[in-house]
């Protein structure tokens, strides 16, 4: 647990290619980051749900509602991503808690602490990712 508290301490702690991939405080870190930004996501979508209740006036105004509905619309849009969003991030802690976190579903190589940082619910290295989106866009063609 001290290297998860040492984590959370902004910019006291950055992974880098020196150390052994995928070491404890590596892990740690990953950890604290994907925790967050899932209690980031929970505190805005609690946000929404107080402010979908309060918008229930009625706006006599037909373009007034017809702005209200379509603000509504994407808010649950954005909502329904972020669903799908902690679904990942959960699957990363309990990959993170099996040992498997960090390395490609596909070749097993390690993905790039670069990638882990852009996008730590990676499950694919940047060639087996653009290897999976060409083979997406070929099919998609058919």
């Amino acid at each position: 647990m001290n290297a998860l508290a040492s984590v959370s301490e902004p910019n006291s702690y950055r992974p880098s290619e020196d150390e052994p991939f995928m070491n404890e405080r590596q892990l740690a870190y990953f950890k604290a980051k994907l925790l967050a930004w899932k209690d980031e996501i929970l505190r805005e979508s609690k946000g929404t749900v107080v402010n979908l209740k309060a918008e229930t006036e009625n706006h006599p105004d037909l373009v007034d509602r017809a702005s209200s509905e379509s603000d509504r619309a994407l808010e649950l849009r954005t909502r329904d991503r972020q669903r799908k969003l902690i679904s990942k991030i959960d699957e990363a802690l309990r990959r993170i808690e099996d040992g498997s976190y960090g390395y490609c579903e596909e070749t097993g190589e390690p993905i790039t602490l670069g990638r882990l940082e852009a996008r730590p619910t990676a499950t694919l290295s940047v060639e087996a990712q653009e290897r999976h989106e060409r083979r997406e866009r070929v099919h998609r063609d058919d």
